[in-house]
C-alpha cells in the first residue's frame, strides 16, 4: 500500500471516529438534559447515566463503523479494554484540566478565569480525542478481524478473476 493511500485510510478512519464522537456527545447531552430538566433526576445521577449511555453509543458506533474491519480481540476482552481506555483516558482529560488550571492561575497570579479554563479543556480535549483514537486503533481494535468461511456449494474449482472480472471455473462442475 502507497503512503498516500495509507494517509486517506486514516483520514477516512478519523473522520469515522470523529463522527461517532460527534453524535455520542449529542446523546450525552440530550439524555443528560432529559433526565436532569425534565424527568428531574439528580445532576449527578443524570451526568453518570447519560455517559454511559453514550460510551454504549461510542463502542458499538466504533466497532461496528470506524473499526468493523479490525479486532483480534474476543467481544468480552475488546468490551473490557474499551472500559479500561475510557477510563484511563478521562482520568488524563481531569489531570490535564487540573494542571492546566492550576499552571494557568499561577502564570496569571490569580484564579484562572473562564477563558483559561476552557482553553485548558479545549487542550485536554485534543490530546485525550488523539490518544482515544490510537489507543482503539492500537489496543482495542487491533489485528483483523476473522471473516466467516462462506459456504461450498461444490468441490469446483473457484473462478480465476483478473482486472476484467471473474472468469469461468478452470474446470466446469459435473452435472448428475
Amino acid at each position: 500500500m502507497s503512503q498516500h493511500a495509507r494517509w486517506r485510510r486514516l483520514a477516512g478512519l478519523g473522520a469515522r471516529f470523529l463522527t461517532v464522537g460527534a453524535v455520542s456527545t449529542l446523546i450525552e447531552i440530550a439524555v443528560f438534559n432529559l433526565l436532569y430538566l425534565g424527568l428531574g433526576v439528580d445532576v449527578v445521577w443524570s451526568k453518570v447515566i447519560a455517559s454511559l449511555v453514550a460510551l454504549v453509543n461510542a463502542y458499538l458506533g466504533n466497532r461496528e463503523w470506524t473499526f468493523r474491519h479490525r479486532g483480534g480481540h474476543r467481544r468480552s476482552v475488546e468490551i473490557t479494554l474499551f472500559v479500561i481506555v475510557n477510563a484511563a483516558c478521562t482520568g488524563l482529560g481531569a489531570l490535564i484540566v487540573w494542571g492546566g488550571v492550576e499552571a494557568a492561575s499561577a502564570m496569571l497570579g490569580r484564579t484562572a478565569g473562564p477563558i483559561a479554563v476552557n482553553l485548558v479543556n479545549l487542550a485536554s480535549i485534543v490530546v485525550v480525542v488523539v490518544l482515544r483514537f490510537l489507543l482503539y486503533h492500537y489496543v482495542v481494535f487491533r489485528g483483523v478481524r476473522e471473516r466467516p468461511a462462506k459456504h461450498v456449494a461444490s468441490a469446483a474449482p473457484a473462478p480465476v478473476t483478473d482486472a476484467a472480472g471473474p472468469a469461468e471455473p478452470a474446470e466446469p462442475a459435473s452435472r448428475a
